[in-house]
């Protein structure tokens, strides 16, 4: 797994720069910050006149960007929150709209390979996925606590996992007579009611596991919120950049954005969804799901932004 000098690498980060266009003197926010990799392109290109609002639900991946960022000529500012919440930010920064915002929908890789948020199976570590200290339930508590057919739900809606109510049922089975605490007696379970790997696939635990860590992280939920409040956060020709990991992510942006057309709100710059292109996924091969769509709102220079 290709983690780059920063433990991240940004996805796509041509495209997002050519859907965003940043200029000089303008005002960006990165609501999912992450390691700083686009918020760095971005700032470079906003200059001393630029403000670039910087946020993550993660306050140690903020704290990493804003290291990264100390040094940056543009105007950085940062803050904890959820993208749920970039009204409270804009709120916060005194400002009312800005002029192109960046969503990048996926898990920092540093954050895969951290056995302290236990979102990953490679180390046994503690059950937990919480990427925000504020959340108050982890992924143990849900496996704990829901029901053979929550958890069946739960696993299917959020991953699509063919064979989430064998899963659900082993779940509840073992947790009658011993309490799953860890990733690897997770990851035990879910691979002893699927059986084993076939050989070139990923491993069987990984779409429970992905599904564990949207519904800890109320992850479609937020996405919502914030595919909500965008519009109103942004100018006229104002941008916005969403990148997505997998199919309920994406399929909630793609809605959105055809809904804001069909209202005559902006121009959908992206027909079908940008992909990153065989280079970047032999760099980095978790960027091979990635989808990249993007908007320009309705505004005198919305016919400026070209797409390469």
């Amino acid at each position: 797994m290709h983690a780059g000098e920063h433990g991240h690498e940004p996805v796509m980060l041509d495209q997002v720069l050519s859907i965003l266009q940043p200029r000089p003197g303008e005002v960006a926010l990165d609501c999912t910050t992450g390691r700083g990799g686009h918020a760095q392109a971005i700032a470079d290109r906003l200059g001393p006149a630029g403000t670039l609002l910087c946020v993550d639900s993660d306050p140690e991946n903020l704290a990493y960007a804003r290291r990264r960022l100390e040094h940056t000529a543009t105007n950085c500012r940062f803050f904890h929150a959820n993208f749920a919440e970039i009204s409270d930010v804009l709120l916060a920064a005194g400002m009312e709209r800005i002029d192109m915002i960046l969503a990048d929908l996926g898990v920092s890789t540093n954050q895969l390979l951290t056995s302290r948020y236990g979102l990953g199976f490679s180390v046994d570590s503690p059950l937990d996925m919480r990427l925000d200290p504020r959340l108050t339930h982890s992924a143990a508590d849900l496996v704990r606590t829901l029901s053979e057919k929550q958890l069946g739900d739960l696993i299917f809606q959020n991953s699509q996992e063919r064979f989430s109510r064998r899963i659900a049922r082993k779940i509840v089975e073992v947790r009658k007579t011993s309490p799953i605490h860890t990733t690897g007696q997770l990851a035990a379970i879910i691979r002893s009611a699927v059986g084993p790997t076939p050989f070139g696939q990923i491993d069987s635990a990984t779409r429970t596991f992905q599904a564990l860590r949207m519904a800890v992280n109320n992850e479609l939920t937020s996405l919502q919120s914030m595919l909500n409040t965008l519009p109103n956060a942004l100018k006229p020709a104002g941008r916005a950049a969403v990148i997505s990991f997998h199919s309920g992510e994406d399929r909630l942006v793609k809605q959105a954005m055809r809904q804001w057309q069909t209202d005559g709100l902006c121009k959908i710059l992206t027909p079908k969804p940008l992909t990153p292109d065989e280079l970047e996924t032999g760099r980095n091969p978790r960027s091979r799901s990635a989808k990249l769509r993007g908007v320009i709102f309705s505004g005198p220079q919305a016919a400026d932004v070209p797409m390469n």
